[in-house]
């Protein structure tokens, strides 16, 4: 009889959406703050922590060596990037050069040098040059030819110093080059 009653909760009132709206209402702060936080799991010793921070680094390091083997823009080197040295890359892949074997070249002339023939001494002698004589005017012809070629398909692209990149490019270890190559060798119809 005079027992204290307890009013009945108020139906909550029904939630207008606007129009645009996000369709929620906006949670209070101290809810948002307990959502976002996290148990903090920080390394015991100095110890582990360099070394949680070298394993971090390894891997973003080995991202990025994929990602630049790749040819993935992100990962690039501001040297590597943009359509026209990807269009100088694929030149220089899609055509065999002197320049891509020059360093077998010149093994086979280091060991050469050792045998006492006269006549292994004589191309010993005249052979360097004349290999850097031809990789110099490969590279000066590919140069010409991708300034040419940029010029015609990217007009509005910066091709500053692509020439150069082709003939540097030209002058590695094809297995050894970065970004690897997208195209095969004669596939220059696809350039």
């Amino acid at each position: 009889m005079f027992k204290r009653r307890t009013p009945e909760a108020p139906p909550d009132p029904p939630q207008v959406v606007k129009p645009g709206g996000k369709g929620r209402p906006t949670p209070k702060r101290s809810e948002a703050e307990k959502r976002r936080r996290q148990p903090i799991t920080a390394p015991a010793t100095r110890k582990e922590a360099y070394k949680k921070v070298r394993e971090r680094q390894a891997t973003d390091r080995a991202r990025a060596r994929e990602g630049m083997a790749k040819g993935d823009e992100k990962h690039l080197l501001k040297r590597d990037r943009g359509p026209v040295r990807r269009m100088a890359r694929d030149y220089v892949d899609s055509r065999r050069t002197v320049g891509s074997y020059l360093m077998y070249a010149m093994f086979a002339i280091v060991l050469l040098s050792l045998l006492p023939i006269p006549a292994a001494r004589l191309l010993v002698l005249f052979a360097p040059p004349l290999l850097l004589v031809v990789v110099f005017a490969e590279g000066f012809l590919l140069s010409r030819g991708i300034k040419r070629l940029a010029a015609e398909r990217y007009p509005d692209e910066d091709a500053k110093g692509v020439g150069m990149y082709a003939a540097m490019r030209a002058m590695q270890i094809r297995r050894l080059r970065i970004p690897n190559p997208r195209v095969r060798l004669g596939e220059k119809d696809k350039v």
